[in-house]
């Protein structure tokens, strides 16, 4: 199956067209985050606050960069693990508008439904790529939260970063969904 290029911000009818399983390119701007960041917008939310981003229609992806080596725009960067942010990203989908998230590993059912319900995607990248995943950063800028180091947010425009639809926006779950798929091939 081919790769669907896909641009970010991403537009409600592109995410409608996106299908648990599809392997995606990835290009445009986006944000990394990871648990310290999200316990902080989180705070600043339930506290009534604002973000001191727009998140609205914005991806963040779950990765923090080790130290660009010399004449590289950035140092390896892969996706942490997404379920460490589960707790706080159903507040991110409704509140902050986030419409996409870029990760690896299963997501609870409490964030599959408020994806479903803000009509959101998720997409897995390959963990232990990271050193590849960087050769896709065209540009990467510290924008928030400096003093926590690589947990700060970037904003990074990226080229073909390379990903799976992992739960569309009907809720389908790919971690389930591509088990039963492979022993129904066996069969």
């Amino acid at each position: 199956m081919k790769a669907k290029k896909i641009s970010l911000p991403l537009s409600g009818a592109v995410v409608k067209k996106l299908k648990s399983g599809d392997r995606v390119l990835i290009s445009g701007e986006l944000f990394t985050a990871r648990d310290a960041v999200h316990q902080k917008f989180h705070k600043l939310l339930t506290a009534g606050g604002k973000l001191p981003i727009d998140l609205k229609g914005q991806t963040l992806f779950y990765a923090g960069p080790a130290p660009s080596p010399r004449g590289k725009v950035i140092g390896s960067i892969g996706p942490t693990t997404s379920g460490r942010m589960d707790v706080y990203t159903p507040l991110l989908l409704a509140k902050a508008g986030l419409k996409a998230m870029i990760g690896k590993g299963r997501r609870s059912p409490e964030v599959i439904k408020a994806i479903k319900k803000h009509q959101a995607v998720y997409f897995a990248a390959t963990g232990g790529a990271a050193a590849l995943l960087a050769q896709t950063v065209v540009r990467a800028e510290t924008v928030l939260f400096s003093e926590l180091g690589p947990e700060a947010v970037l904003k990074l425009t990226v080229k073909d970063l390379p990903a799976v639809v992992a739960v569309d926006c009907r809720g389908r779950d790919f971690y389930e969904e591509g088990p039963k798929k492979f022993r129904k091939t066996k069969n």
